[in-house]
């Protein structure tokens, strides 16, 4: 791993950076420079701070560094998603999706929070790996950056969906994640609307609450999969200490504190969750609050034993929901035929 003694100016909030021009006798309005150097021009070099008197570039040069994200690898799916490996400063690798649905005009960046995950849940790929470290802020925000400049030269748009369902689980890195968000969102930085943001979890409940508490205007996805606690528990270890009654709870104070949308991600597995049974099952956690419910069909990972549900089962159960009344999107897999899909992330290289 390399070693770096300075800290990414990118670390300091705004008042942090405020206060240093301060205690060092420059205006305050030179914090406003660099807060758009760094955030909304991306310069990753303080040389480029063209509007800086030197001594100030100086100083920055002294004190501080940038640790810019790089694209490492890219990979493209016969469908048009592109996965991307992206390399951190201390040569950690993560990856980034790139999933464009060109009817639509719908493109959306899958990003991760994580090196690695520390919740196993048992059909994923990246829950078979450590957990190495949060990623910073700054380094969520790169992602998004690089994979928008891509959209742009590749499809001739920007992106305009964020989904927080790459490796790693989001809420375990909150601070990050939320301040990535604030960068994201701000028209100093991206300037992508909070509502089409979507932060992706497998259930932490007091994380749930917190979100509530802090007023977040992202929407919210749990990744559900089963809807007993038993089956959840098989294959998800997180439900035994966040059993299903007290996700809910957390969920249904989430939205009635920020009215915010909710979906459930939900993987059907062959004679595992697919039956009708567990379709009434999960219709009864559909009434508590406005939900849509996205299943997806399951994705092959190695040494995993899991197989997708059949057509047939999958569209009966999806039936079952919509006749009653449920929002219910049948998500197919894209990117397989380069592991980019729902659970297969894991720099395998």
């Amino acid at each position: 791993m390399k070693e770096t003694i300075k800290s990414d100016i990118r670390r300091l909030s705004k008042d942090a950076l405020e206060m240093l021009m301060k205690e060092n006798n420059w205006p305050r309005y030179r914090a406003d420079q660099i807060w758009e150097w760094v955030w909304t021009k991306q310069r990753v070099t303080f040389d480029q701070f063209k509007n800086l008197p030197k001594d100030l570039v100086g100083f920055l040069e002294t004190n501080f560094t940038i640790l810019p994200v790089t694209v490492d690898k890219v990979q493209k799916s016969i469908d048009g998603t592109i996965k991307s490996r992206m390399k951190l400063f201390d040569d950690h690798l993560v990856e980034s999706v790139l999933i464009p649905v060109q009817n639509d005009k719908r493109f959306t960046v899958c990003v991760s929070s994580q090196v690695g995950c520390s919740l196993s849940c048992a059909f994923c790929a990246t829950g078979q790996m450590k957990r190495m470290r949060n990623l910073d802020a700054s380094e969520i925000y790169d992602q998004v950056a690089l994979v928008n400049k891509q959209c742009l030269e590749t499809y001739d748009h920007p992106l305009t969906n964020i989904v927080y369902m790459g490796m790693g689980e989001p809420l375990l890195n909150y601070a990050n994640v939320l301040s990535s968000i604030d960068h994201i969102s701000s028209p100093k930085g991206l300037g992508m609307s909070p509502r089409r943001i979507t932060v992706s979890t497998v259930g932490i409940a007091k994380m749930i609450r917190k979100l509530a508490d802090d007023k977040v205007r992202f929407n919210l996805a749990l990744s559900l999969h089963a809807a007993d606690d038993v089956k959840r528990s098989t294959i998800m270890p997180i439900n035994e200490q966040n059993n299903l009654s007290t996700l809910m709870d957390a969920l249904t104070y989430f939205h009635k504190t920020t009215g915010n949308r909710i979906s459930y991600e939900y993987i059907a597995f062959d004679n595992f969750n697919d039956t009708l049974e567990d379709a009434e099952n999960l219709l009864k956690y559909c009434k508590l609050f406005p939900v849509r419910v996205n299943i997806i069909e399951y994705n092959n990972v190695s040494g995993v034993n899991f197989e997708k549900s059949k057509a047939s089962r999958l569209d009966q159960f999806a039936k079952y929901l919509t006749q009653r009344g449920v929002m219910v999107t049948v998500r197919r897999s894209r990117g397989k035929d380069i592991d980019a899909a729902c659970g297969q992330l894991a720099n395998k290289g």
